[in-house]
């Protein structure tokens, strides 16, 4: 199934590419983003053993809304950001560093955030659920996308760079939906049982 939608979606990409050459190129990615990250969220969901019947579509409903209405705007805006602070191609590997150090705990929060918020809970659950899921996201982030990105602008041709981003952008909201599934930690911690013997002998 992942192979297939990965085909469907680099498919579609080119053909909006093609179709739609003076589209704004964050049009482009809204759209994209619209469509990429509710697919990432059911393939996880199918992933936990879900089908066509009982999918939650709510929950892919709200992937799609964040992903094209927050994820493509603030990535373009990071894009255009580090186009002006470094112009050159020749120091991709401290840009893609450079990028986790800056952009990555920002993508993480206001992931967790975002969509605790869309699901509608209130602003001290969506606060917790960051505080415990945050960090191990950005940690797993840390060890992968400096990796991707130096592969990416140092042994993937350049009009195949789009599509190797799309791909390990599709595999990366499937583990993203996946964190945020994740039950949190709230069991609370077991308190060290009281001796009463040993009281009543100290009394």
């Amino acid at each position: 199934m992942v192979r297939q939608v990965l085909k469907r979606l680099i498919s579609w990409q080119r053909g909006l590419t093609a179709r739609l050459p003076n589209v704004h190129p964050m049009t482009r990615g809204i759209v994209t983003y619209a469509l990429m990250w509710p697919t990432g969220s059911l393939i996880q969901q199918t992933m936990e053993g879900r089908n066509l019947r009982t999918y939650d579509w709510a929950r892919a409903a709200r992937f799609s809304l964040f992903g094209g209405l927050y994820v493509a705007p603030s990535i373009y805006g990071w894009v255009r950001l580090t186009s002006a602070m470094w112009p050159q191609t020749n120091l991709r590997i401290g840009i893609a560093i450079t990028e986790q150090i800056s952009y990555g705990p920002f993508a993480c929060v206001s992931f967790f955030m975002g969509m605790s918020l869309l699901e509608r809970k209130t602003f001290a659950q969506a606060v917790e659920e960051t505080k415990q899921k945050a960090l191990p996201t950005y940690k797993v982030g840390l060890c992968v996308w400096p990796f991707l990105q130096t592969i990416n602008f140092s042994l993937v041709p350049e009009h195949n760079r789009i599509i190797f981003v799309s791909i390990c952008s599709l595999m990366w909201t499937i583990f993203l939906a996946y964190m945020k599934m994740r039950e949190l930690d709230s069991t609370p911690e077991p308190e060290p049982e009281l001796d009463l013997r040993h009281t009543k002998l100290a009394n």
